[in-house]
């Protein structure tokens, strides 16, 4: 009998390369599709957009939108769920159930939060924030404004609470926060008092001070005196302020995305997007005598000293 010939495989190599191929396979396959589930009050196009978008973001996943109304109680869905919340109502529909799956709320301001949470947070909800970081705004202002020293604060009951954060992001930069509490925005004395002793005017995200009724009496009062506003919103600047970081759905989307990817139980409590972009108004800025922004440039530059310890 002839002796058997070394180039044969062996039945461990055979099994051995077998487990390899199929080792090969698994890897290639995806993983285990997500139950992403959008919800608000209303359905509306630019709702279907923005789930048409993140859709098309992620093939592998179910990503569909609900309207709040047609939803049973939060502790009735799936727990392995994604809840996605896209408005008011739905957060108040989220809070009545301490049950149910991981949720993202998705653009809540902080005013809107304080209002309907104050200081005690559901461990199930990771709160994304609407308003740009006040250190973002102040980082912004020190950037475009480098002379300015005294940076004029607006505020009124529903936003005292943010007053303290910000001066305390003030003091590395040199900054002194001058406020004034504006309850009747009919009365302007206190923005009159605001203007002669302060050098810059940064807007707070509180829709009773910042608002299309007011819009005007602060524009005017504020350039009458050759001063810019700084924020609070993209809203604003194409009103009329000088600047402001904001976040568009491109970089929601972004966000979306990369914690989609993560385990619930790793998601933020509370979360500043980190992707952003900055908007000027030229002609502002050109009556005010300050140079035209490279607005590109400026984001960069943000993100550059965000990302630095």
């Amino acid at each position: 009998m002839q002796p058997q010939s070394r180039k044969t495989p062996t039945l461990g190599r055979l099994l051995a390369g077998l487990c390899l191929v199929l080792g090969a396979l698994l890897c290639s396959l995806p993983a285990r599709a997500m139950d992403i589930l959008l919800t608000g009050a209303e359905d509306s196009p630019g709702v279907q957009s923005f789930t048409q978008a993140l859709s098309e973001l992620r093939p592998t996943d179910s990503v569909r939108f609900q309207p709040l109304a047609s939803l049973p109680a939060p502790g009735k869905l799936p727990s392995g769920t994604r809840l996605i919340l896209l408005d008011l109502p739905s957060l108040d529909w989220r809070l009545q159930d301490s049950q149910g799956p991981a949720t993202l709320v998705l653009r809540i301001s902080r005013l809107q939060a304080q209002q309907r949470l104050s200081n005690v947070q559901p461990t199930h909800l990771s709160l994304l924030w609407s308003d740009p970081p006040l250190e973002r705004q102040l980082h912004l202002t020190r950037l475009i404004l480098p002379q300015v020293r005294r940076v004029g604060v607006l505020y009124d009951r529903h936003s005292e609470f943010l007053l303290k954060e910000l001066r305390l992001a003030a003091l590395p930069l040199g900054l002194e926060i001058v406020t004034e509490r504006w309850d009747n925005t009919n009365d302007s004395r206190p923005l009159q008092a605001l203007l002669k002793n302060s050098d810059v005017l940064l807007g707070l995200d509180d829709p009773d001070l910042y608002n299309p009724k007011t819009a005007k009496n602060l524009l005017l009062s504020s350039y009458a005196r050759q001063m810019a506003l700084i924020g609070p919103n993209a809203g604003f600047v194409r009103a009329g302020s000088l600047a402001s970081t904001y976040s568009d759905q491109s970089d929601w989307l972004a966000i979306l995305d990369d914690l989609l990817d993560r385990p619930p139980a790793t998601w933020p409590r509370t979360l500043y997007p980190k992707h952003f972009k900055v908007l000027s108004n030229p002609q502002v800025a050109r009556s005010l005598g300050i140079e035209q922004m490279n607005e590109a440039s400026v984001a960069t530059q943000l993100a550059e000293g965000e990302s630095r310890p």
